[in-house]
C-alpha cells in the first residue's frame, strides 16, 4: 500500500503543478498509471490529445498498439506502469521542451525510485535520450544498455514509440521485433546483480539531458 500512497501523491502533485505554462493549455494532467509494484515502467515521450483529455497514458490509437504488444509478449496492462516524459500535453502535440523536461522529469525519478522496477522500457527518442544522452534510436532500439543514474545500476530497452510505428512500416516490424525480447531482457536483467535502488527523495537535482 505504501507504494500506491506515495504514487498517489505524485499524482496530486502533478494535478497542481504549474512550474511550467504546460498546465494553461492541457484539459488533465497524466501522471502514469499501472501497477505500482511493476517489474517492467513503460516510458513515452508525452500525452497526445486522447490522454489529455481522459488523464490516462496511452489510451488511444498508440495506446491500442501498446496494449496488443503486451499481450503478445503474455503481459497485461495492469501488470505494468506506463507514464511518461512530460505529466501535460503540449500544445499541438509539439516536442518537449528542454525547460518543460528539467521541471517535469523530477516526478518521473520519484516513481521510479518508489516502484523500483526491473527493466525501464523507453518509447522513443525523448524517452531514451533522457537516459542514454546522445545516442540515436535508429542504432541503439531492441539493445538493453545497463547504466549508472542515481548512483545505481538500471537496465533499459530503448523501442521505437508505438504513435511513430504507426505511421512507418519498418518501425512497425522493428517494435514488433523488439517487443518480442521483452521476456528474455526481463530475465537477464532480473539475473544480473545490481545495486538496489535508493528511497524516494523529494527532490532531485537534474542531470545533464543531452
Amino acid at each position: 500500500m505504501a507504494n500506491i500512497d506515495n504514487l498517489n501523491q505524485i499524482a496530486a502533485e502533478v494535478k497542481s503543478c504549474q512550474l511550467c505554462p504546460l498546465y494553461k493549455t492541457a484539459t488533465n494532467p497524466v501522471p502514469g498509471n499501472g501497477n505500482a509494484n511493476a517489474e517492467i515502467l513503460f516510458i513515452g515521450e508525452a500525452p497526445g490529445f486522447n490522454e489529455d483529455q481522459q488523464g490516462i497514458p496511452f489510451c488511444g490509437a498508440a495506446g491500442n498498439l501498446l496494449n496488443q504488444l503486451l499481450l503478445m509478449v503474455g503481459l497485461k496492462r495492469e501488470e505494468v506502469f506506463v507514464g511518461n516524459i512530460l505529466k501535460h500535453r503540449p500544445p499541438e502535440n509539439r516536442e518537449p521542451q528542454l525547460d518543460e523536461i528539467a521541471v517535469c522529469t523530477p516526478f518521473l525519478k520519484r516513481q521510479i525510485l518508489i516502484i523500483k522496477p526491473k527493466l525501464i522500457v523507453t518509447l522513443g527518442r525523448f524517452s531514451m535520450n533522457y537516459f542514454i544522452p546522445n545516442a540515436y534510436i535508429s542504432t541503439v532500439h531492441g539493445k538493453l544498455k545497463e547504466i549508472i543514474w542515481e548512483g545505481v545500476n538500471l537496465f533499459v530497452f530503448p523501442i521505437y514509440h508505438p504513435a511513430a510505428a504507426l505511421r512507418n512500416g519498418q518501425m512497425m516490424t522493428a517494435l514488433k521485433e523488439d517487443f518480442k525480447r521483452i521476456p528474455e531482457v526481463i530475465k537477464q536483467a532480473k539475473e544480473t546483480p545490481s545495486a538496489p535502488l535508493p528511497p524516494p527523495k523529494e527532490e532531485t537535482k537534474q542531470e545533464s539531458l543531452f
